[in-house]
């Protein structure tokens, strides 16, 4: 049997593992909810859950892939027989994000762009993100959308150059191209990151007066003012959906890169150093975006779903004028890295599985995956225009849903607490979390938290992740 590729060193699995995390989950998806959800009570929620039971998932994961040695699809199978489904479950939410994080960054791409071209101020204004994801070219006499044929395709284009990206890297192996890209790319995104944030609490709207720091003061003191037990109850929900989202649990990558993590490298320092970046890199995304909205649209505007970073951002860049176009360029070159790293993990997921269970090259498992992403991507895409029609979501609090949302809520708040359910099952009850524990120490490593581990994985969070199960699919209704 061919020995199974591995990180080289603990430094490269931490940055690759970070890269999975630290990407749209972090950029894209955090602010938003942040700011739909009243900032504060979101970000404490959110920080609990990852010190907790984030924690003891992300250990639970990599150490099942290092044990095993096998990815998402198989590796359960092998720690026990009968909970093969964990790993069928596992694998599906990876295949299922694929397609429409691809489109995502295909939308990061049509803003590096904009930038690049010196088209920042148009990128800037009302309707510009709308208008391309839709394809709307403007309303005929009887008031209905008319879209253009380049409009219709050019997400879709996108699409399959950032696809394409992501699937050159998948080819180059673990080494060569998922450890190499992620060394160069994830230290320049954190200070990016970190430049950004500072600015965005420095503005200041002087029309209005409102300034960043007030922008930040809501982002980080939690508030419960005005919310009933429903809003508070969605805003847990939420947090937890994004957890799986952001550090990548419970969607089969952190197992799938436990599987190239060596037998002789510190487990527990690595699981460390990735809580500690990604959470750090969540919370200044926040910071970044969310003080920024606060002065430029005002309280009442900071509920705009997934396109905030497209809608606000671009407006920061315009008020920073010429410096402005300069780190508008700067700022969405290094999303879309961070979105690359991101998928390539995702695509990994699903092609080391195919791998593993079918004895597929790695060239025909690339290629495969590919060509059924695109395809459902092309769908997605088209839900926007002419496949478009208007779902309700039982987690969406009365907003309308697309092809996109409806994928995003069967992969995180469906098929996600189904696979950390069972894994806490298996380990909380079947084979012990001693098990976990002594492959975590085998090299004389302390394992922190370990009766918090113990406590988690047997009895809070099945009980935690069943309730907010129910409550996501609309079973439970905290009024």
């Amino acid at each position: 049997m061919k020995d199974r590729n591995s990180f080289s060193s603990s430094l490269g699995f931490v940055l690759a593992a970070a890269g999975s995390a630290v990407g749209l989950g972090n950029i894209w998806r955090f602010p938003y909810l942040a700011a739909k959800d009243g900032g504060g009570l979101f970000l404490f929620i959110y920080i609990v859950l990852a010190l907790t039971f984030g924690f003891a998932m992300l250990v639970s994961e990599i150490t099942i892939g290092r044990k095993s040695k096998q990815s998402c699809l198989t590796a359960y199978g092998t720690l026990h027989k009968k909970s093969g489904w964990i790993g069928i479950f596992a694998s599906v939410v990876p295949f299922m994000i694929l397609p429409y994080y691809c489109i995502i960054g295909g939308w990061v791409m049509k803003y590096c762009v904009a930038f690049l071209a010196g088209n920042g101020a148009a990128a800037a204004e009302d309707g510009y993100f709308s208008n391309f994801i839709t394809g709307m070219a403007g309303e005929n006499s009887a008031g209905e959308a008319v879209y253009s044929t380049w409009g219709i395709i050019q997400p879709i284009l996108l699409d399959a150059v950032f696809l394409a990206l992501t699937a050159y890297v998948i080819y180059r192996g673990v080494n060569k191209g998922i450890e190499a890209i992620s060394k160069v790319l994830m230290p320049i995104l954190l200070i990016t990151v970190i430049g950004i944030a500072i600015f965005s609490i420095t503005i200041t709207d002087e029309e209005t007066g409102r300034t960043g720091l007030e922008g930040l003061k809501m982002y980080i003191i939690p508030s419960i003012d005005g919310m009933s037990k429903k809003d508070i109850f969605i805003v847990v929900l939420d947090a937890m959906g994004q957890l799986f989202y952001s550090i990548s649990v419970a969607m089969g990558i952190m197992v799938t890169y436990g599987s190239y993590f060596k037998d002789d490298s510190n487990l527990m320092k690595s699981v460390n150093h990735i809580e500690i970046f990604d959470t750090l890199v969540a919370f200044l995304a926040g910071v970044m975006i969310i003080p920024a909205v606060y002065v430029l649209l005002g309280k009442e505007n900071m509920n705009k779903g997934p396109g905030l970073m497209f809608v606000a951002l671009p407006k920061i860049f315009a008020k920073m004028g010429t410096v402005g176009s300069v780190v508008g360029v700067v700022f969405f070159v290094m999303v879309f890295f961070a979105a690359l790293t991101s998928s390539i993990s995702i695509y990994e997921a699903v092609v080391s599985s195919l791998i593993d269970k079918f004895g597929w090259s790695r060239k025909k498992a690339t290629v495969y995956e590919g060509v059924i992403a695109l395809v459902i991507g092309v769908f997605i895409c088209l839900g926007y225009n002419l496949l478009y029609f208007e779902a309700k979501l039982p987690n969406g609090n009365g907003t309308t849903a697309q092809l996109l949302d409806i994928f995003d809520y069967v992969s995180n708040n469906i098929l996600m607490p189904i696979v950390a359910i069972g894994t806490c099952i298996l380990i909380g009850w079947i084979i012990k979390p001693k098990t976990i524990i002594d492959e975590a120490t085998k090299n004389g490593e302390k394992f922190g938290r370990k009766y918090l581990y113990i406590a988690m994985m047997k009895f809070i969070a099945p009980i935690m992740l069943v309730v907010l199960f129910l409550g996501s699919i609309g079973v439970i209704n905290s009024e």
